[in-house]
């Protein structure tokens, strides 16, 4: 175990909430800091940097989908979204802007601690099947490099969130083969069954990465519907896979 803390920052309005995670994060590990309302979520971010936002929607002065919008700019940095119970257009738009995945209020604790490790341990795992040893694969006019984590489109580097990455590299290693919602939930969110249900997740996330690297995102060449499956990436032959 490295001796680096990951650093969390908690971003809620609600100060018994603020305080409760707090706790209950640093006591697992985790260096925690906290802001009360949006505008002090985004000085808060530049000033600490940290590894992973868990951000409440309906907040004071800027809500949750403004600092989501903002910190998107300028940031990769994995963000946690709190929304409403039942709700589910907020968590479709905060999905949309860039968050990587949600936990509903009322939530327990213990849920959004296994959301929070989960998220922050697919910047760890390296290794795909199907991958070149040398992390680079080239197809059409896209460089996926899985060492950096970087994608370019031509000479234009695609700026992806880290499960928008772990999405493609999960269907780029296993190229021309389908996954089903399920498993990409399981594979990449480590969603237990129970959340399975939770499926926008993914088709969000998928639409996202049409939009970042196909051509025509309405008629997607790279990332396939697989009718009543799920997705696939189109199968890249040997000579595509070589750096």
């Amino acid at each position: 175990m490295e001796s680096h803390k990951e650093k969390i920052l908690v971003v809620d309005d609600e100060a018994s909430i603020r305080r409760i995670l707090e706790t209950r994060l640093s006591m697992i590990g985790y260096e925690v800091v906290t802001a009360a309302d949006g505008e002090e979520a985004i000085e808060t971010f530049r000033k600490e940097v940290p590894d992973l936002v868990v951000l409440d929607v309906m907040m004071p002065k800027l809500d949750g989908y403004g600092v989501c919008q903002e910190l998107r700019k300028e940031s990769d940095v994995p963000i946690i979204m709190l929304t409403a119970l039942g709700d589910v257009a907020d968590r479709i738009t905060g999905l949309e802007l860039g968050a990587d995945d949600y936990v509903v209020k009322p939530f327990s604790p213990k849920e959004l601690e296994a959301r929070i490790r989960s998220v922050l341990r697919r910047f760890d795992r390296n290794g795909t099947s199907g991958i070149p040893s040398s992390g680079v694969i080239h197809i059409n006019n896209i460089k996926i490099d899985t060492n950096k984590r970087q994608v370019y489109k031509g000479d234009e580097r695609i700026r992806l969130t880290g499960m928008e990455f772990s999405l493609l590299e999960l269907l780029v290693g296993k190229s021309g083969e389908a996954f089903s919602r399920s498993d990409i939930l399981q594979e990449v969110w480590g969603y237990t069954p129970e959340r399975h249900v939770d499926t926008r997740v993914v088709d969000v996330h998928i639409s996202r990465l049409r939009a970042k690297l196909e051509e025509d995102p309405s008629n997607p060449e790279l990332i396939l519907t697989a009718r009543g499956t799920g997705y696939l990436f189109q199968r890249i032959v040997e000579a595509g896979a070589e750096a």
